[in-house]
């Protein structure tokens, strides 16, 4: 089986992946945009821009105008895989964003999801 490269897969074709599983556990899409935001230092209409252009993942996160420096603070298992054991930063950066979302639809609280 080929390996999917996650670099080049579209962030606008997963992000409505993100906002489904946070909506079907009962949040909100604004909830998910806050965490990317917060993520990324994109605002609103930057966040929006990237959905528009169909930037991949790659773009999407050289282009973030701000990682935040508490990401690290992310810690936990994702698809099996310690997020603090994945070397490459891209990944990295996405299995952080997917635990962000994971929180949210585990009913966590926005403040405590945000580790400022």
């Amino acid at each position: 089986m080929a390996r999917l490269d996650i670099s080049t897969m579209k962030f606008s074709k997963v992000y409505p992946m993100y906002v489904q599983k946070a909506e079907r556990k009962n949040r909100s899409r604004d909830e998910v945009d806050r965490v990317i935001r917060w993520l990324t230092g994109y605002d609103q209409a930057g966040l929006q821009r990237q959905l528009e252009q169909e930037a991949d993942f790659r773009t999407f996160f050289a282009q973030a105008p701000a990682l935040h420096p508490n990401r690290a603070q992310i810690k936990g298992l994702i698809c099996g895989v310690r997020i603090e054991d994945i070397d490459d930063p891209l990944m990295r950066n996405v299995r952080y964003l997917d635990k962000l979302v994971d929180e949210i639809a585990k009913g966590k609280a926005i403040e405590k999801i945000l580790r400022d």
